[in-house]
C-alpha cells in the first residue's frame, strides 16, 4: 500500500517507516526536520522515501495540501510533542501539536477518497491513572494530569468524537502504547537514550525515579501490533482503541532497566538524580488482552532481550557499522521470530 507516516522523522517514526519498507509497502512521511545525530538521518531514511515532506501538523493548509500530494491508501499518524518534561516548559507548543495538529490529519483524511483507513498512536498517558495497581484498559477513563497527558488524552477524545459523530467515514483504530526501547533513541529526558549518551562518554548515568514502573516494550513489539492493527483495519475485521504493552504481570522498575543496560554496555554505571522534578506516575500498567485475543499480537521480546538488542543495536553504530544495516537485520530477525511463532 501507498502509507503515510506523519512524525516518521522521530525515533518510532523510523523504525516504523524501515519495517513497513522492509515488508514491501510505498511510504511517505509528513513531520518537522529531525533532531540532531537522530536515527532518521544516521539511516539516511529520506532517500527511501516516495515522499519526505517537513511540514508543522499545526498548518492546516500544507497538511491538506501533503495529503492530496500523497494520496495515501494508509495513515498512521503519530506526529506529537512526545515528552512529558517538555510539557511543562512548553505547554501551549505541546497543546497546539497534540489537539490542533492531530484535528488538521483528521480533517484532511476525511477528505481522501483513496483512503482505506487510518491509525491514531496516543499513549498509554491518556489514562487516569490511580496508581492503584490495576492495569489499565481499553475501557477506563481518560483523565489528566501533566500537560502533555491531557494533550494526548484531549487528542485521543478528538479521534473518538470525529468517529462518533460521522466526521470520518474510514475505518479507524487508536493504539495506546507503553515505553518502548530500542536503539537509536536521541530523545531528551528518556531513560534509554539518557543511559546510552552518558556509557558512551564513560561517565555514571544519572536517572530519576528508579523505583518508577512502566511497561516496558521493544519498539519492534510495539510497531509489530500497530501493523497487526492495521491489517485488520484495512481488511474491516476491527476498529476502535487497542492497548500495546508486556504482560500484565510484569513490574519492571526504571532501575531495573537501567541495570540491565550498564551491565549489556559493561563496564558502565548509573546513580541517583537527588534534584526536584515534575510529578510523574510512580506506577503505570496497561492490560494488552484485547489486542492478544483480537489481533493475535503477542510481544516476542521480553525485558532482558529487548535490553539486549538495544544495546547491541548502539553498540554497533557506536563502532562504526551502518545504522541503516544494523537496523535492516534487526528488523529482519525480528520478522523471522514472528514467523516461527
Amino acid at each position: 500500500m501507498r502509507i503515510l507516516v506523519t512524525g516518521h522523522t522521530g525515533f518510532k517514526g523510523t523504525w516504523l517507516s524501515l519495517m513497513l519498507l522492509e515488508l514491501g509497502h510505498q511510504v511517505s512521511g509528513l513531520a518537522l526536520d529531525p533532531e540532531p545525530d537522530s536515527m532518521f538521518s544516521l539511516t539516511n531514511l529520506n532517500s527511501l522515501l516516495e515522499h519526505d515532506i517537513r511540514q508543522n501538523i499545526c498548518d492546516r493548509q500544507k497538511v491538506k495540501d501533503a495529503m492530496h500530494l500523497i494520496q495515501p491508501e494508509f495513515l498512521i499518524h503519530m506526529a506529537a510533542q512526545p515528552l512529558v518534561k517538555l510539557g511543562y516548559q512548553e505547554p501551549l507548543k505541546t497543546f497546539d501539536s497534540n489537539v490542533l495538529g492531530t484535528l488538521n490529519i483528521l480533517n484532511s483524511a476525511s477528505q481522501i477518497e483513496s483512503l482505506l483507513g487510518a491509525l491514531f498512536v496516543t499513549t498509554d498517558k491518556v489514562y487516569h491513572n490511580f496508581e492503584d495497581g490495576k492495569p489499565l484498559t481499553e475501557k477506563d477513563l481518560l483523565g489528566f494530569s501533566d500537560p502533555y497527558s491531557t494533550s494526548k488524552a484531549m487528542s485521543d477524545l478528538l479521534i473518538q468524537s470525529w468517529i462518533y459523530s460521522n466526521l470520518i467515514s474510514l475505518p479507524v483504530a487508536t493504539a495506546r502504547a507503553g515505553n518502548v526501547i530500542g536503539g537509536g533513541d536521541v530523545s531528551a529526558d528518556r531513560l534509554i537514550p539518557d543511559l546510552v549518551r552518558s556509557f558512551k562518554s564513560g561517565k555514571p548515568a544519572i536517572i530519576r525515579n528508579p523505583k518508577s514502573v512502566r511497561p516496558w516494550q521493544h519498539v519492534l513489539d510495539c510497531l509489530n501490533g500497530y501493523l497487526l492493527l492495521m491489517e485488520a483495519v484495512v481488511q474491516k475485521k476491527t476498529q476502535g482503541v487497542f492497548n500495546f504493552a508486556p504482560s500484565t504481570n510484569l513490574t519492571d522498575t526504571v532501575e531495573e532497566v537501567a541495570n540491565l543496560a550498564a551491565a549489556e554496555w559493561q563496564n558502565a554505571s548509573w546513580q541517583i538524580d537527588e534534584t526536584k522534578h515534575h510529578k510523574e506516575a510512580n506506577l503505570l500498567r496497561l492490560d494488552a488482552t484485547k489486542a492478544r485475543e483480537l489481533l493475535n499480537w503477542n510481544d516476542l521480546l521480553p525485558l532482558s532481550a529487548s535490553i539486549m538488542w538495544t544495546m547491541e543495536w548502539e553498540k554497533q553504530v557506536h563502532a562504526g557499522k551502518s545504522a541503516l544495516d544494523t537496523t535492516r537485520n534487526q528488523i529482519r530477525k525480528f520478522l523471522d521470530l514472528r514467523e516461527a511463532r
